[in-house]
């Protein structure tokens, strides 16, 4: 295959790559720039996603012998509702004693990453298990055939995208949110309920990242230690972003994605990551609040 055709195969995937990670980053984002909490058990949130998309597919398929697109549109509704239900019990129960301090939130958030995932290696065990994808098909390019599930993965990204940007930009939960952001102090002196705000915010964020799970996970096998990766992605993303930057996590998402996609397809998947972690040391020592981070003031 000549170069031409590689670096259009590169591209899909590091485009498949970015569509998963900015879900998953804009969670994260979106907690810590609401609430300041850095939330070390988002990638927990997101291995959670994944092994109940396959449970309900699995059981829908069983149980009333449905094809695998009913299973995998039943993973797509009720896998996001219980991980955000989960990911708000924690938010009343443990962040919401500490006061959101930043310190002990993280302590906190690394015990709830423990507990989801021993729990999960309790129930579902250390074995990886695949859903099956809702539909199969290939596209059939002059140099290679490719998938057409992979392309409506990045499809839907980028329409869960313009959904969030819309209910953060245009809608009044989006301006409570904002005016939390802002100041929260004011906002409360306002009337709007924080504490309301702060656990729908972290139940969100925990949503985003199941719904990225359960569409990779026909791609990627689910398992209990999936969720290290996506963290680790995930927090290089903010970080190169800015912390609480929507717009920079995106960009940040694309540019993560497509290199790693082509770094790896023509050089090694080490060296997108050691390349991935030398981005984040130099933003870190010349533009430590991101690229489209706001200066602390």
């Amino acid at each position: 295959m000549a170069f031409g055709p590689f670096l259009l195969l590169a591209t899909f995937e590091g485009l498949l790559q970015a569509a998963i990670l900015t879900l998953t980053a804009l969670g994260l984002s979106l907690v810590f720039g609401v609430m300041r909490v850095v939330n070390v058990a988002h990638g927990e949130f997101y291995m959670l996603g994944a092994v109940i998309a396959w449970w309900v597919s699995t059981f829908v398929s069983s149980m009333f012998g449905m094809p695998p697109a009913v299973g995998f549109i039943a993973a797509l509704i009720v896998s996001p509702l219980a991980v955000g239900a989960i990911a708000m019990v924690g938010e009343r129960l443990i962040l919401k004693r500490l006061n959101y301090n930043p310190e002990s939130t993280i302590v906190a958030t690394i015990g709830m990453l423990y507990i989801i995932q021993q729990s999960v290696l309790l129930t579902y065990g250390p074995d990886a298990r695949r859903v099956a994808a809702p539909f199969y098909y290939r596209i059939q390019l002059p140099w290679f055939g490719y998938s057409g599930y992979n392309l409506f993965v990045i499809a839907a990204a980028a329409v869960l995208l313009l959904i969030v940007w819309f209910i953060l930009s245009r809608t009044r939960i989006g301006l409570i949110m904002r005016a939390t952001q802002f100041d929260a102090e004011t906002a409360q002196a306002f009337g709007i309920p924080i504490d309301r705000v702060y656990s729908l915010v972290f139940a969100a964020g925990a949503m985003l990242a199941a719904i990225g799970a359960v569409l990779v996970v026909p791609i990627r096998q689910a398992h209990y230690l999936m969720g290290l990766d996506p963290l680790l992605l995930s927090f290089i993303t903010v970080i190169i972003g800015g912390l609480g930057s929507l717009r920079g996590t995106v960009i940040a998402a694309l540019l993560i994605g497509l290199s790693d996609g082509i770094i790896s397809v023509f050089f090694s998947p080490t060296l997108a990551k050691m390349i991935s972690t030398l981005l984040v040391a130099l933003v870190l020592v010349f533009k430590p609040e991101g690229l489209f981070g706001a200066k602390a003031r």
